[in-house]
Formats: structure tokens, C-alpha cells, sequence
């Protein structure tokens, strides 16, 4: 039976991050996923890294403070899918005042320190603005967009390349104490079961984390979460400038509008209380009709349901406060540790948010230093994420195309937003364009997609298309049929 230090169950971004922590401290880590790595809320968020301006209104100075802290640390350790972006929010009297969101500004500036990024400012609208031509005012400041599924597999990789071991598409199906130690089992997709034992158990299943405790170990806990769903929509690019937009809405909730993927527009986000499956959410005519009512209240171009492209839900598991609205449910995180006189630990994750995975992850494994003693130091502050050992993205992408020249310019720009520096891992071997095999369509050619399964534990055309990279929103069906028909023949 295969004997680990720690079990981490749960492969979305707080899973993966306590696995690589864990593993670059020494630890011999396996982690267990039942589905795709962040096949669930950690690829359907506002792909944001950002400190949470509106959370300075409900008094979370603590959580922007670490947030805003964190996302300096991920600008630099991941500069190929993380970027700065210029936000602009539309100042409407009756709705905020302005000298509350420039107090607001003025301490999102500086709670942490701001190295990478420019300060907020106050400007005014002309008559090229996308807005309604009475928005005259706009208040700017920064934060960062991340591509959030490619986080959770670069962090996935960071966690194999210090020597964890990752299994997607394995269930942690039966947990329980014995001598001290972990004895679970782990089922596979296909019945298959497998025995392991591990000193340290973590629950970090996310949106699952009660059922886990309840089902897999049968323990009870003194927390709770709260399930909010959040939903979004894609539509073609309903401006032509690089600025993402804030919208103030009269329920006090505010809705996104992210340029995204060169041609299309991000909106969102809803906060509505979940009860269900959580692998099962769909978004809701209702908040269809939030989100484009929201932007058709401040945007010249009005939008349709019928000029959505793409929609996608999840599931947050928010830890409980039991706030009456859910949109003022906190976005911290707690731990629950739990263990027996003998030993075995159990580590149960509630709540948390993409940007301060690292700090989460790292307070996480800090937790078990009890149990590991000679367990190494944090070190995750410093380290870049696989791919993102550069400076510039733009002085990368020139570097790129000296070495590939005959690389199609278009392709070789997303490979540099998306694996960095690993572009080069992902075309060795290759001299023209015919050596990248079967081109599939709009750029996804065989030899990427050998490098996605045989590297990034991809599997399906979901896995693909919509969480390693986002073509899914240019394929059609005989092209996405013309790549399912080629994953099997790999095998």
C-alpha cells in the first residue's frame, strides 16, 4: 500500500496550491480530484486577481489588505497568464457618492504596497465613450486578470515538479483513522480502487467540503459554507478600448465588464444562494436578465440574450456568516483541524478566493508543522509558476519568434499566454508548421494538444477547449466532433 505524508483532497486552485506547498517543504503529497483539475469553481470565476474593492464598504480590511498583497505576488510569479488591467467604474450620485469612492480608491492604493501598478484617477468622459452620454465621470484604478483554469494546472505542475503525485479523475471515496494513520480509498472513473495510506488528510473539496466531512470521514464540524452561485455571460466585444468597467447597480451589487479573449466581453457576476449538486449549476433566465439589464443601464450598445455567445455558473463555497444577503457573505477563509490522541490529522479548508490561494495554501501546510518538524520553510513568495520565469511578456514573445520563426504569429502570441516560457518545451522538435501534426482549427494543432494530455492531465475536448485553453469559443461543432474523434486514438 503507497504511503504519503499528506492526501489532499480537492483539485481546484486552493487544493493544488496546498499540494505544492506541501511538496516543495518536503512532503511526500498525493492529491486526488473526482473530476478535471478545476473543472468546477476555480475555472468559473470573474478571472480576477484583485483586492475586492467593494469589500472595503463591509469593513474586510484584513482580507483586501492580504488580497491586494497577493496579487503583487502573482503578477510577478505568473506574468504570462496574469496581467494588469485598467478598470474604470461610472460614477452615478445617487448610487455612491464620489467622495466615498474616492476615499474607497484612496485606501485600495494603499493598504498594501502597490509596486507593479498606477494609481486610481478621476476622468472625464467624451463623446467617444461607450457610456450613456450622461456618465461624464469615471473613477480608474488597476488590478489583474488571470486565465484562472491554466493557474490551477500551472499550479498542479509546480505541485508534480516537486514531487507530488496528481490524480484527476479520482474519488476519495471511503476515509477512516487507524494506528495513527490515514487508510482511504481512491476510485477512479472507472471502479477501479486503490488503497493509500496518509499521515494528514485535507479536505479541500470546495463547494463539496460538507459531504466530504460527512460522507467520506463521517465527522461533524462547528463550520459551515454557503453555496452562492455566480454566474456569467460572453458577448461580442461590446467596447473597443483595453478598459474593463465596474457597474454600480441600485441593489448595492456592482457587475464586471472584462475584455476578453481579443473579440468578446466578460459580464459578470450574480450572488444567488445555491441549493443542489454543485457540479450541476446552469445559469438562470433571471440572472441572463440581471447581468444584461445591469449593462444596458450604463452602455450605448444595447445587448440581447440572442447576442450571447457563451455562458458559464459556479459554485462558491463561501464560509458562513449568515449575512441575509449573499453578496455580503465573507470571502476569508478558515481552517478546521482536527486529530486524534495518536495522531492523523484531519485539515478541512472553508471558503477562500482565487487571489490569495498562495497565502491560504501556505497557512495551510504551516498548520501541520506540529505533525512535520522538520519540514522545510514557505517558499512559494518567490517562486514562478512553470512558464513564468520572464520579465515581459512582450521581450518573451520576441525571444519566441527568433527561435520559431516559421511559427504562425497569431499562435505563437496565445502560446505565449499561455504556457510562457514553456512554449519552447511544448514545440521541441518541431522546424515548420507541418511538424505540428492535424490542425483542428483557429490555431489547435496536434502537437499542442499531445503536449496538453501528455503534460497538463487533459483528457477530453472540454478539458481542451474551455479550461486549458479557451478556443471553445471559436470552434464549431464538426470541428469539436474532428478533435474528440482524435483523443481516443492516442490511447
Amino acid at each position: 500500500m503507497d504511503k504519503y505524508d499528506l492526501l489532499v483532497v480537492g483539485g481546484g486552485i486552493n487544493g493544488v496550491g496546498i499540494a505544492a506547498d506541501a511538496a516543495g517543504r518536503g512532503l511526500s503529497v498525493l492529491l486526488c480530484e473526482q473530476q478535471d483539475l478545476g473543472w468546477a469553481t476555480s475555472s468559473s470565476s470573474s478571472k480576477l486577481i484583485h483586492g475586492g474593492l467593494r469589500y472595503l464598504e463591509q469593513y474586510e480590511f484584513r482580507l483586501v489588505h492580504h488580497a491586494l498583497a497577493e496579487r503583487e505576488v502573482l503578477l510577478k510569479n505568473a506574468p504570462h497568464i496574469i496581467r494588469p488591467l485598467r478598470f474604470r467604474l461610472p460614477h452615478r450620485p445617487h448610487l455612491r457618492p464620489a467622495w466615498m469612492i474616492r476615499t474607497g480608491l484612496f485606501l485600495y492604493d494603499h493598504l498594501a504596497s502597490r509596486v507593479s501598478l498606477p494609481a486610481s484617477a478621476r476622468v472625464k468622459m467624451d463623446e467617444q465613450s461607450p457610456l450613456l452620454p450622461d456618465i461624464d465621470t469615471c473613477f480608474e484604478y488597476s488590478d489583474g486578470w488571470v486565465d484562472d483554469a491554466r493557474l490551477v494546472s500551472l499550479v498542479a505542475q509546480q505541485a508534480r515538479n516537486r514531487g507530488a503525485v496528481i490524480l484527476p479523475r479520482t474519488r476519495c471515496t471511503a476515509a477512516r483513522r487507524q494506528n495513527g494513520v490515514w487508510r482511504t480509498e481512491l476510485t477512479d472513473l472507472s471502479g477501479q480502487i486503490r488503497e493509500v495510506c496518509a499521515q494528514t488528510l485535507v479536505n479541500a473539496a470546495g463547494p463539496w467540503v460538507g459531504r466530504f466531512l460527512q460522507d467520506g470521514v463521517k465527522e461533524h464540524t462547528q463550520n459551515s459554507i454557503r453555496l452562492v452561485q455566480g454566474s456569467h455571460i460572453i458577448v461580442p466585444r461590446v467596447n473597443d478600448q483595453s478598459y474593463a468597467y465596474i457597474l454600480q447597480h441600485t441593489d448595492g451589487r456592482i457587475v464586471f465588464v472584462i475584455p476578453y479573449e481579443q473579440q468578446f466581453s466578460l459580464i459578470g457576476t450574480t450572488e444567488v444562494d445555491y441549493q443542489g449538486d454543485p457540479g450541476k449549476v446552469q445559469i438562470s433566465q433571471g440572472e441572463i436578465d440581471y447581468l444584461l439589464g445591469v449593462v444596458n443601464s450604463y452602455f450605448k450598445v444595447k445587448l440581447t440574450a440572442g447576442q450571447i455567445v457563451h455562458s458559464y455558473s459556479g459554485v462558491r463555497p463561501l464560509l458562513e456568516d449568515h449575512h441575509d444577503s449573499a453578496g455580503k457573505v465573507t470571502r476569508d477563509y478558515r481552517f478546521e483541524l482536527s486529530a486524534e490522541s495518536s495522531g492523523a490529522p484531519l485539515l478541512t479548508v472553508f471558503g477562500g478566493k482565487i487571489t490569495t490561494y498562495r497565502r491560504l495554501a501556505q497557512a495551510a501546510v504551516n498548520k501541520l508543522a506540529t505533525y512535520f518538524p522538520d519540514m522545510g520553510r514557505p517558499w512559494t513568495a518567490t517562486a514562478a509558476l512553470p512558464g513564468g520565469d520572464f520579465e515581459h511578456l512582450d521581450s518573451l514573445i520576441k525571444a519566441l519568434a527568433g527561435t520559431w520563426s516559421w511559427l504562425d504569429k497569431k499562435v505563437l502570441e496565445r502560446y505565449a499566454k499561455q504556457y510562457g516560457s514553456l512554449t519552447n518545451a511544448l514545440l521541441a522538435g518541431c522546424q515548420s508548421m507541418a511538424d505540428l501534426g492535424q490542425h483542428f482549427g483557429h490555431g489547435l494543432y496536434q502537437k499542442e494538444v499531445d503536449y496538453l494530455c501528455e503534460q497538463e492531465w487533459a483528457v477530453s475536448t472540454e478539458d481542451i477547449l474551455w479550461r486549458r485553453t479557451k478556443l471553445g469559443l471559436y470552434f464549431s461543432s464538426a470541428q469539436r466532433q474532428q478533435l474528440h474523434d482524435y483523443l481516443p486514438s492516442r490511447t
